[in-house]
């Protein structure tokens, strides 16, 4: 393309030094007639011209200036001749005497200029004749240059000329490889051919897309439209040129292209048309000011996309219907999710019904004509449609929703002022319906696994349009989606009733009745499925009392069972009347074993056992003190009467079934009133709070609080500590401590001789005596003590000590150094002895044997006659 573009401008410039040298040469043999006629005419005017050629020797007077007119003039020669052509005077002296050619017109009296060829040589001559006074021609005068000397001037200009053309040149390439330059970076290095097949294209493409192309300039000037933008905006055949405000179209369309606004998709009506319309300025893009244009038909489009956004809609309600309904395993509360995700992108409202066994969990059975409604949401606070907890009955079968439950899929009403038996069923709740704009019904079933679970019913009241197909298949997914929610969470109830039903039978019914402490406690099973947290209070002999509290891992029926083996197993241990160290010790072999055993054949269904915690203390209200132990559990809590609070520091152990430490015993004294509060973890520790924090907000709500009742202590620290959403269960007991009164203690020490036991029977019979209680227990306390007394002396060691308590049975207690425990026997007819248990057994309520680190006491426990057993009994404080 350059070296075309180098040659054609080579060719030019030659071409125009060409033409100026021609055009040199002329004007050089122009000029140089001009100055030979102004030569010859002014010597032929000259005075003395005539005079002279009338001499009588014309050369002699005419030669000597001749010469010097020549020079004077700027010709190459002067020749003055006789009218006939004869030469009398020329510059060239060789020439006188000979005869000019072609000089007849000059001496017919005509002046003339030519390019003479011929002798002496080629010149540019001019001719003008001589005359005289009265105009007759006396002779002729001519100039001239010779051709040689007009081409010599003309070479002379040539190196000029030259110059200018190789400069010319010069410049030209130039500009042709910049033009060329720009050229390619404009057509990105196409050639010609390549150019000229785009710009078809290009052309062919504008005017056969089925989108309408307008450039507008930045006058607001239309300079081009493609066919289809002439035929959606019908614009004249004239339109290009012309603002676009004087083409008549819409108003706004026609603001818009004159504002160079950009915009995307911006939707304009041209006529009846629907048009979607683009507008992005060109100079961004290197072209002038201006903007270019495109529309687009979206008028079948809009019904279509109307359809398919109904569709994405849709979809986008089963979404969140996936996320919003069985966010809980309520039942209930699932359906209401139901009703409240479907209102108000689908229907004003929505009802939901459910038969009566869902809701409390059981398997649905029998007759679907009878549902309770159990949830109602809409775009109103006051439907008329019978409200929550209304029994709906289905008698017509011809109604929608039997014919839905009859069909197994949704029924649509689109219009229910003729739905008749919809109308007969309820005259005057369809009545109400009606009046208020109720217009639509879809009835679907809710089923899962092939079981009519309820039905859900959705209405229209606000929207105009009725349901159509579209919607009864989007109702039959969405009331399927949810019955699954529904199913899960029923059967989630039926468990959780059965978990928390067999937890509740294991856990105390009634507390025992004692006078050591007033008790109180709760419960409350985790939302999502009962635990194993557990609490007991024991009777012990002596009048003391056994405080338990424990926590099983796991949730479910595993671990409801397995907290009702280790309370089982706690009471047996606690008969043995075991100091709290030894009895937890007992319990993590227990443990150990149960688990091991359980591994070994293969039928643990479960977690196990290991990892439980418990916490057992044991409280004498005669001393006053408490002895504790603890396996993996947390320490209890102590208010004293003023207020204070603390938490002793029981030595910790490993949870149950783990070992590897000893279990340590801590004991202290509990001043009368002093509440003790135990509890498990799910009280202080959730996931939303550590288990220091909870432990400083429960010591922060029994702070100062020392007056209150158990029960009140209870209640505090449920309504401050208690998570909104529990997921662990929560076990917690509250007990005020009482201490017996010392005026119903007695004690006695013994001296190893059968002798002071008639002493000591006689000192028993006066402090019942003093109690009143000789009449009733006198007898029978003789006979035991003279029994118990006997072994003492006979079988064990000393020292030997009796003490009474008076409480609310009379208990005899017998203590000795031996740890030699006497065994009840039948004794034979014949036998002299063997029968002193057998009637202490009998003639008591409760008796037995206790270890201490002493020796053993043997224990008894009698009956008060019933006017002093109401009065010696403190009734329990708090829940029981």
């Amino acid at each position: 393309m350059f070296l075309l573009q180098f040659v054609v401008a080579a060719l030019l410039v030659a071409a125009a030094v060409t033409a100026l040298t021609f055009q040199a040469r002329s004007t050089g043999e122009s000029s140089a007639r001009e100055r030979s006629l102004a030569a010859a005419a002014s010597f032929a005017n000259a005075p003395g011209t005539v005079s002279a050629l009338r001499s009588d020797d014309p050369t002699a007077a005419l030669q000597p200036y001749v010469r010097e007119a020549g020079q004077r003039a700027g010709v190459d020669f002067v020749s003055v001749m006789e009218p006939d052509g004869t030469r009398a005077a020329d510059t060239d002296p060789a020439l006188i005497g000979e005869t000019a050619e072609d000089v007849e017109r000059a001496a017919a009296g005509e002046s003339f200029t030519e390019i003479f060829t011929g002798e002496p040589n080629d010149a540019a001559r001019a001719v003008v004749p001589v005359t005289d006074a009265g105009g007759t021609v006396v002779g002729l005068v001519g100039a001239g240059l010779r051709i040689a000397s007009v081409g010599d001037e003309v070479t002379g200009r040539l190196p000029v000329l030259l110059g200018s053309g190789a400069i010319a040149l010069a410049l030209a390439t130039g500009s042709s490889a910049l033009v060329s330059r720009r050229l390619r970076q404009q057509t990105h290095g196409l050639g010609p051919a390549e150019m000229t097949r785009m710009y078809e294209h290009h052309h062919a493409v504008l005017h056969a897309v089925r989108e309408g192309v307008l450039i507008i300039s930045g006058e607001g000037r239309l300079m081009l439209a493609n066919d289809e933008a002439r035929r959606l905006l019908g614009l004249p055949a004239d339109a290009e040129g012309r603002h676009v405000r004087d083409l008549g179209m819409d108003a706004d369309l026609a603001e818009l292209l004159a504002a160079a606004r950009t915009v995307t998709d911006e939707v304009h009506m041209a006529g009846d048309l629907l048009l979607a319309v683009n507008t992005r300025p060109t100079a961004p893009h290197g072209g002038p000011v201006g903007t270019v244009a495109t529309v687009r038909d979206t008028t079948d489009l809009r019904a279509l996309s109307g359809t398919a956004e109904a569709a994405r809609e849709r979809l986008r309600m089963l979404y969140d219907a996936g996320g919003q309904v069985g966010t809980t395993l309520d039942v209930a509360q699932t359906a209401k999710e139901l009703s409240q995700v479907a209102v108000p992108r689908f229907a004003d409202f929505v009802t939901v019904e459910l038969l009566d066994p869902v809701l409390h969990g059981e398997e649905p059975t029998g007759s679907h004509t009878e549902m309770r409604r159990v949830a109602v949401s809409g775009t109103r606070a006051d439907p008329p449609l019978q409200p929550t907890g209304d029994l709906i009955r289905f008698t017509d079968p011809s109604t929608p929703m039997a014919a839905a439950l009859d069909r197994g899929h949704a029924v649509l009403e689109p219009d229910l002022t003729v739905a008749h038996s919809w109308r007969a069923q309820d005259p005057e709740g369809a009545r109400m319906a009606l009046a208020y704009g109720i217009h639509s019904l879809i009835a679907a079933p809710l089923q899962a696994r092939g079981v009519v679970l309820g039905m859900a019913n959705f209405w229209r009241q606000e929207r105009h349009d009725p349901f159509d197909e579209e919607d009864l298949s989007f109702a039959d997914e969405l009331t399927a989606r949810a019955a699954v929610a529904i199913d899960n969470a029923r059967r989630f109830t039926r468990e959780h009733t059965m978990a928390v039903a067999l937890q509740r039978s294991l856990l105390p019914r009634a507390l025992p009745e004692q006078s050591a402490v007033d008790t109180a406690y709760r419960y409350l099973p985790a939302q999502a499925g009962v635990g194993g947290d557990w609490f007991d209070v024991i009777r012990l002999p002596g009048a003391r009392v056994a405080l338990v509290v424990g926590d099983v891992v796991g949730h479910g029926l595993h671990a409801a069972a397995t907290m009702g083996r280790l309370r089982t197993a706690v009471h047996n241990f606690s008969n043995l009347d075991l100091p709290p160290d030894e009895l937890l010790w007992h319990l993590d072999e227990l443990v150990t074993r149960t688990d091991h055993d359980e591994a070994r054949e293969g039928d643990s269904d479960g977690p196990g056992i290991t990892g439980a915690t418990c916490l057992y203390a044991v409280y004498d209200p005669v001393s006053g003190r408490c002895t504790m132990s603890r396996a993996g559990h947390l320490a209890p809590t102590v208010l004293l009467p003023d207020g204070t609070v603390y938490s002793p520091d029981v030595p910790p152990a490993p949870p149950l079934g783990l070992g590897g430490l000893p279990i340590e015993t801590f004991e202290l004294e509990l001043p009368a009133g002093s509440q003790l509060v135990l509890y498990t973890d799910g009280l202080v520790e959730h996931r939303d709070r550590d288990l220091g924090t909870g432990l400083r907000l429960l010591r922060d709500t029994l702070s100062g609080h020392g007056d209150r009742t158990p029960d009140e202590t209870c209640q505090a620290l449920i309504d401050a500590l208690l998570p909104p959403h529990r997921r662990d269960d929560v076990a917690l007991m509250t007990v005020r401590t009482h201490r017996l009164d010392p005026s119903r203690v007695a004690d006695w020490d013994v001296p190893a001789d059968p002798a002071a036991v008639a002493d000591l029977r006689a000192a028993c019979l006066r402090q019942l005596r003093a109690w009143e209680l000789e009449e009733d227990l006198g007898f029978t306390t003789e006979l035991m003590l003279s029994e118990l007394l006997t072994n003492a002396i006979r079988h064990g060691s000393e020292p030997i000590h009796v003490r009474l308590l008076y409480n609310s049975t009379l208990v005899c207690e017998v203590s000795d150094g031996s740890s030699t425990a006497p065994h009840l026997r039948q004794a034979a007819t014949t036998d002299e002895g063997g029968r002193g248990l057998f009637l202490v057994s009998q003639t008591t309520e409760r008796w037995g044997t206790r270890y201490t680190a002493g020796g053993k006491v043997i224990w008894t426990e009698q009956r008060l006659p019933d006017p002093d057993r109401r009065a010696a009994a403190t009734p329990p404080e708090g829940r029981a």
